[in-house]
């Protein structure tokens, strides 16, 4: 495929990864159709586009309802006459002790982050084997290897995009053209910690060493020109996989243990849903703004005494199962 008139749409591509590589494939001069909730988003996003070297249509559309999505599909095809790589970026999260979070906003991570996955794949699906060719990247994260408690629904939903990416290459691995290019990276500092929604109590916050969007979007622009199966970002992907099958449960203990810690020592919040069930009012673009040499500094302090703790309770966690 050929970046300079590479056909590419993107769901999820008003804020955060899905904006960031929205951009960098405008740098290179792709014909892009964005899509999201939000339209203010959309229109600031598509206007960056622009300004890098690309064309940029948008389309408002809920992916969480497959018609709005097969429509898409639809116009992308028309629009662009045909489509080269479609990104699934929709993502959203909620963080809390299980049973504190409303069964609604459970509900509503697995239809955006999961469901709305498989609307993407079966629009986008029949226009690549008609074309015989097309790339599909399933936008995950360490989070479908490495169980996140305080997410328990966005855990179930990124195990679930892994498994379903894995179904889908089963089913086309005769068709050598069409790829399914799944990507997983660790934090990101992006809007969508602002967006989230929140009930533990506390402000929520990244640790150090977070991605730029940015670096995630290079990833994704690679995979037009040379697919692959996976693509791991921040982090060895031998270590993910060994991390998954040598010790599970000591990795959720783990970032239990941390969760339980921050949450008791970060600054006071109120709970809120977020943006799960209504798209930002307003433009807030790729960045979350996190990364400041000063902010680094304190969250360097906080991460190590919590992370100290979190593998404390893990060891006492493993020495009771000994017991």
């Amino acid at each position: 495929m050929n970046n300079s008139t590479s056909r590419v749409v993107i769901t999820g591509a008003s804020s955060g990864i899905g904006a960031a590589t929205a951009i960098a494939f405008a740098k290179t001069g792709a014909r892009l159709l964005l899509a999201a909730r939000g339209e203010p988003g959309l229109k600031d996003i598509a206007q960056h586009c622009r300004d890098a070297g690309g064309s940029a249509d948008i389309r408002q559309v809920d992916t969480t309802d497959a018609a709005a999505v097969a429509k898409l599909a639809s116009d992308a095809r028309d629009l662009l006459g045909g489509i080269d790589l479609w990104f699934s970026c929709v993502g959203v999260g909620v963080v809390g002790r299980y049973e504190d979070v409303p069964i609604a906003d459970h509900l509503r991570v697995i239809e955006a982050n999961l469901v709305s996955h498989m609307n993407d794949a079966h629009a986008v699906l029949p226009v690549f084997l008609a074309q015989n060719r097309g790339t599909w990247v399933n936008m995950i994260s360490v989070g479908g290897f490495v169980a996140t408690p305080y997410a328990a629904a966005y855990s179930a939903s990124k195990f679930g995009l892994r498994g379903f990416s894995e179904a889908l290459r089963g089913e086309l691995s005769k068709k050598s053209q069409i790829h399914v290019c799944d990507v997983f990276p660790t934090f990101v500092d992006t809007p969508g910690v602002d967006h989230a929604g929140n009930y533990t109590g506390a402000k929520l916050s990244l640790p150090p060493g977070s991605l730029a969007p940015e670096t995630v979007a290079k990833a994704v622009v690679r995979l037009a020109q040379r697919p692959r199966n996976m693509t791991v970002v921040g982090v060895p992907a031998i270590a993910l996989k060994l991390a998954q099958f040598a010790m599970p449960n000591l990795g959720a203990a783990t970032l239990s243990g941390f969760m339980d810690v921050w949450s008791g020592h970060a600054e006071l919040g109120e709970d809120t849903s977020g943006t799960l069930f209504d798209p930002p009012a307003s433009a807030s673009g790729s960045d979350g703004g996190r990364r400041h040499p000063e902010r680094r500094r304190k969250a360097a302090i906080v991460g190590v005494t919590a992370g100290l703790a979190g593998l404390a309770a893990a060891l006492a966690w493993a020495a009771n199962r000994k017991d």
